[in-house]
């Protein structure tokens, strides 16, 4: 299926995203006819403020659409205090940081904590947390990691490095993955900081007949979980890209990374633009909020999920630069 290009769009209201949507079913649509695929069956609809109804997808039999409204409901009880900040687009994806008072250095800026979480109607971008879906997030092994909210460019960026235990074990694992011997880490990529979570708490938890009241009820605990989690490992990790200098290799990094080549000369022009507004040479850091920046705010067919996992590649990719 083709998919329209869209560029993300900023806004710091929930209503803006807390339209209604609900499933309509072929079987409603078409009573006088057989509906032999059986594989899909209902439409997802949802429709803006002053819009029209928007069919943003057809799924399957047992899926459960996840309303915005019910994620905005959790953090709302759980979080009393907190700036809101979303991306989202009009083909139905929507990523929703939740910026909270706490915040830490990198180099001379001051970043705030956040929670990162992503949601779609048009099931392209699945619902995750700090950049975990929720098939993984009942895996005892698998732990959020940070994210950082950073004012200057309004990026939000994840804790990639967030997997490892330690600087050490994350060099070692870099060296491997740029001679390719090593995959983007994944759950459970290295020993956790954090313990298990009770048996009681793995059940399997996907789209499929999940039921709103399951889903805010875990969402509820995991979100607890990560508001009491330390520092991590990727603010380590900031610092040491924010250290150094690009001395003039900007353009010839960029041409090496994964990430598409309107993109790149995007990220070339916001590089200058930081440099210029925080008075300061370019280094790595710059680069790849440089990147960030242009990943998140452009026009393109990638969905929200490809703009993460290029940023991931990314991240690796200029940390791999720096620690070689």
């Amino acid at each position: 299926m083709t998919y329209l290009s869209a560029q993300p769009q900023i806004t710091e209201s929930w209503d803006d995203i807390c339209y209604p949507v609900q499933p309509v079913w072929l079987t409603e649509l078409l009573p006088d006819y057989d509906i032999v695929a059986t594989d899909r069956q209902q439409l997802i609809v949802g429709q803006m403020a002053g819009g029209r109804k928007t069919l943003f997808g057809i799924q399957s039999a047992d899926y459960t659409i996840i309303p915005n409204a019910a994620i905005r409901a959790v953090v709302d009880q759980l979080i009393p205090d907190y700036h809101l900040l979303i991306k989202y687009t009009t083909t139905g994806e929507f990523s929703i940081s939740i910026v909270l008072p706490t915040s830490l250095s990198v180099g001379s800026e001051r970043l705030k904590r956040s929670l990162i979480l992503t949601n779609s109607y048009n099931g392209r971008t699945p619902f995750s947390i700090q950049g975990q879906t929720l098939t993984a997030l009942p895996d005892s092994t698998t732990q959020l990691g940070s994210s950082l909210y950073r004012s200057v460019c309004q990026n939000g960026l994840l804790g990639w490095a967030d997997p490892f235990t330690d600087l050490n074990s994350y060099q070692n694992w870099l060296e491997k993955w740029t001679s390719g011997k090593e995959k983007v880490p994944s759950k459970g990529a290295s020993a956790q900081r954090k313990p298990e979570r009770s048996a009681t708490d793995i059940r399997k938890l996907h789209h499929r007949a999940l039921t709103i009241e399951r889903f805010q009820e875990y969402l509820h605990k995991v979100l607890l979980e990560h508001l009491q989690s330390p520092p991590s490992l990727t603010t380590t990790v900031y610092n040491h890209l924010q250290q150094v200098p690009l001395s003039g290799a900007q353009d010839r990094l960029l041409r090496q990374l994964p990430i598409p080549v309107q993109l790149a000369k995007q990220a070339s022009e916001r590089l200058r633009l930081e440099e210029r507004l925080l008075d300061t040479p370019g280094s790595y850091w710059l680069l790849y909020n440089a990147v960030n920046y242009a990943l998140f705010t452009s026009r393109s067919s990638l969905t929200l999920n490809d703009r993460y996992r290029l940023d991931e590649r990314v991240f690796h990719q200029l940390a791999a630069h720096t620690y070689a």
